[in-house]
C-alpha cells in the first residue's frame, strides 16, 4: 500500500505568537484533540459547546464523532450557522473524520434524510468508505511538509470516510493534496466501494485556504505534528489579519 504527497509549505511563524484554538465539544474525541493542543506551547484550547465559546478564538476544529449526531446538537444551538459563517470569513477550521466530512462541499452516502453540513471545501467525500469498527486499520502516512522531516505519521483510521477526489470550481482556490493512500486490500473485496476510487486511491487530507480535513485520528496518537502543523496555519492567518 503505497502513499503519495503533494508539497504543503506554510511559512515559519513566529513561535511566540500565542494563539486561542476551540474544539467543537458536542459529541466524538474532543478532549484528545485539546490533550494534543496542550502539549504545544503558547496554544490556549477550550471546548465549544455554544455560540458564545467562538468568541475570541483564533482557529477551530471539529472532531471526529458521528457527523450526523454532531450536525444535528450544532443545529439545535445555532452553531452550525455560526461555523458556516466563521468558514465564509476565511478563520482557519481543522475537521477530523466526521469534521472533515461537515467540511465538504459533496457527501456521498448521507443518512436518510441527509445530514447539515458547513461545507466550505471543495471535495468529494464518502461518509462511511471505510465501513464498520472492525475495519479500522493503522498504517504509517507520508507527507510532504518540511516540519515533518520527512518522517512517515502514524495514520489511524476508525470507521472512516473518504476524500475521494477534488471537485473542481471556478474562481475558488485550489484544494491541495496532503496524503493519499492506495485502499487496503480488505476494503476492495466491496465492489460497492471499488466504484467509487480512482486506482484504488483515495485522499486522506486535504487543504483548502485556511481549512483542513483529515479522515484520520492524529489526537489519538502521540505525534502531535500534524497539530502542529494546523497551529501554525492558525498563527499564520492571525498575524496576517493584524499586520
Amino acid at each position: 500500500m503505497g502513499s503519495t504527497t503533494t508539497t504543503a509549505t506554510i511559512p515559519v511563524i513566529e513561535k511566540a505568537v500565542s494563539v486561542r484554538i476551540g474544539v467543537l465539544a458536542l459529541q466524538g474525541d474532543f478532549i484528545e484533540h485539546i490533550i494534543a493542543l496542550n502539549k504545544i506551547p503558547n496554544v490556549f484550547a477550550k471546548e465549544i459547546k455554544n455560540v458564545d465559546d467562538l468568541e475570541d478564538l483564533d482557529g477551530i476544529i471539529i472532531p471526529g464523532g458521528e457527523s450526523t449526531a454532531i450536525s444535528l446538537l450544532g443545529e439545535y444551538n445555532g452553531l452550525i450557522g455560526s461555523l458556516k459563517t466563521w468558514v465564509r470569513e476565511d478563520k482557519p477550521v481543522w475537521g477530523t473524520c466526521a469534521g472533515a466530512i461537515m467540511l465538504s462541499n459533496n457527501v456521498f452516502a448521507q443518512k436518510l434524510g441527509g445530514q447539515g453540513l458547513i461545507g466550505g471545501m471543495d471535495v468529494i467525500t464518502h461518509r462511511n468508505f471505510f465501513g464498520r469498527q472492525l475495519s479500522s486499520f493503522e498504517m504509517p502516512l507520508s507527507f510532504d511538509i518540511p516540519s515533518f522531516e520527512g518522517k512517515p505519521f502514524p495514520g489511524v483510521f476508525i470507521r472512516a470516510p473518504a476524500i475521494l477526489g477534488v471537485a473542481d470550481k471556478k474562481g475558488s482556490e485550489e484544494v491541495q493534496v496532503l496524503s493519499s493512500i492506495q485502499v487496503p486490500q480488505s476494503v476492495l473485496g466491496d465492489p460497492a466501494v471499488l466504484s467509487h476510487t480512482k486506482d484504488n486511491t483515495v485522499i486522506v487530507a486535504a487543504k483548502q485556504r485556511n481549512l483542513l480535513a483529515s479522515i484520520f485520528h492524529p489526537e489519538i496518537t502521540t505525534d502531535t505534528r500534524f497539530h502542529e502543523y494546523f497551529v501554525d496555519l492558525v498563527r499564520k492567518h492571525k498575524v496576517s489579519v493584524n499586520t
